[in-house]
């Protein structure tokens, strides 16, 4: 990877934002009168925020299951303790419900406005939920970040609300997401792009397809995708409310009979699952499998200027869409670095982090900023990535569908591994 120039001037970028916003040109030599709970939350002062975590050392716990990404927030995390002070300890998780449980449990033993085990956390979707509903997230603060006013709230839906729960300041945006087939045209020249094709395909293909195990969010969102596309659009809306358990089972029985269809023609018959999308991608690039998924466009252009994928690796969405969502960073409400935690979230959604993370050689997710509320000279950083003829045009990856409520990606899950893991 190579980040090391990109994120050093990013360093440089948010240290300035921090600065102009403070009204200084120069970190205070000794640190000012530390900021207390509700004093700190009304802060607007982001030089008393850089003063209050100075010395700090945040946890956060970010899904740990692809080492480029690893090495990208490790890289970051170097460059902020470099500029501020701030030491960042990666916490890499098989499964964010991991940090929630823990936070969850945190709070029920007393500890629930300090003495928390995590102090940032990348989340989404269900997780964001059950930590939101519970009042276990710290906030609102995406106004006190500097570099937040690089983000435009109002052009895209999915950065004002995660899943069916507005955002409201209680999480950072920091990538966007869109959920796509990845195939290599040499081999599928016509990708299958809904159920009944895909289906066709495995069959003409058999030991050729599987998918990762749910919960890993790729195959969860498998899952979600498929089921949106088999229902008919009249029973759609059903999926934007909270799950009835007791009408579930009638409307998801598209799915599992899809499912169930094509099993016997799936990689090991259906009976083993790769644990995730990383997985996914080692086997499709083993050849193992023709086939895999993806949440972000630039995957394949990533894969490609890495040497894991051959040049005719492509990314395509899904006829009728595909399944968008914002992915966020977090601060519960029982984190002790509070502080710590908002200077690493005002770091990654810096304009030169942003474009970093953009660039195919390096991770190629998608920015959450805005064009127009960036300078002429940030604008052209982002024009001058070379994204790559993998990179799918806006055509090939087709439009954007809402997630179904977070309530539907558990029972999904639990359902899928009754029916498909026991026994």
């Amino acid at each position: 990877m190579r980040i090391g120039g990109r994120v050093a001037l990013a360093v440089a970028l948010a240290w300035g934002a921090a600065a102009h916003a403070a009204g200084t040109t120069a970190p205070a030599p000794q640190p000012a009168p530390k900021p207390q709970g509700a004093q700190l939350r009304a802060q607007t002062d982001w030089q008393a925020v850089l003063d209050e975590a100075r010395g700090q050392t945040v946890r956060f716990n970010a899904w740990g299951g692809d080492p480029d990404i690893n090495e990208f927030i490790e890289r970051v995390a170097a460059e902020t303790e470099g500029c501020c002070d701030v030491v960042v300890e990666l916490v890499k998780l098989a499964d964010t419900a991991e940090a929630v449980a823990r936070i969850k449990a945190e709070a029920a033993a007393g500890r629930k406005t300090e003495g928390g085990s995590v102090d940032l956390i990348w989340i989404n979707g269900e997780n964001f939920a059950a930590l939101r509903t519970a009042d276990l997230l710290w906030g609102p603060m995406l106004d006190r970040l500097p570099n937040a006013r690089f983000i435009d709230l109002g052009a895209n839906p999915a950065l004002a609300r995660d899943g069916s729960l507005p955002v409201d300041g209680y999480e950072v945006p920091w990538g966007l997401s869109q959920f796509g087939l990845v195939y290599d045209r040499t081999v599928t020249p016509e990708p299958p792009r809904s159920p009944a094709a895909l289906a066709d395909w495995i069959e003409a293909h058999p030991g050729r397809f599987t998918y990762p195990a749910p919960p890993d969010f790729i195959g969860s969102a498998f899952l979600k995708q498929m089921l949106i596309m088999l229902l008919p659009k009249e029973k759609r809306p059903a999926l934007a409310r909270p799950v009835d358990p007791a009408k579930a089972p009638g409307l998801t029985a598209p799915l599992w009979a899809w499912l169930d269809r094509i099993r016997p023609a799936m990689w090991r018959e259906g009976r083993a699952f790769p644990p995730n999308g990383p997985a996914l991608e080692r086997m499709q690039a083993d050849g193992a499998v023709d086939l895999g998924f993806t949440f972000h466009p630039g995957q394949a252009a990533s894969a490609i200027a890495s040497g894991l994928m051959p040049a005719s690796t492509r990314v395509i969405g899904w006829q009728g869409g595909s399944i968008a969502n914002a992915h966020f960073i977090a601060i519960p409400a029982n984190a002790d670095a509070k502080a710590g935690a908002m200077v690493f979230a005002n770091m990654l959604i810096s304009p030169e982090v942003q474009a970093a993370k953009l660039d195919p050689q390096i991770w190629g997710d998608m920015t959450v900023l805005s064009a127009g509320r960036l300078s002429a000279e940030d604008r052209a950083v982002f024009r001058d990535i070379d994204l790559g003829p993998a990179w799918p045009s806006e055509e090939e990856l087709g439009s954007a569908i809402p997630e179904p409520h977070p309530s539907w990606t558990d029972w999904l899950e639990a359902e899928w591994a009754r029916r498909y893991l026991a026994g």
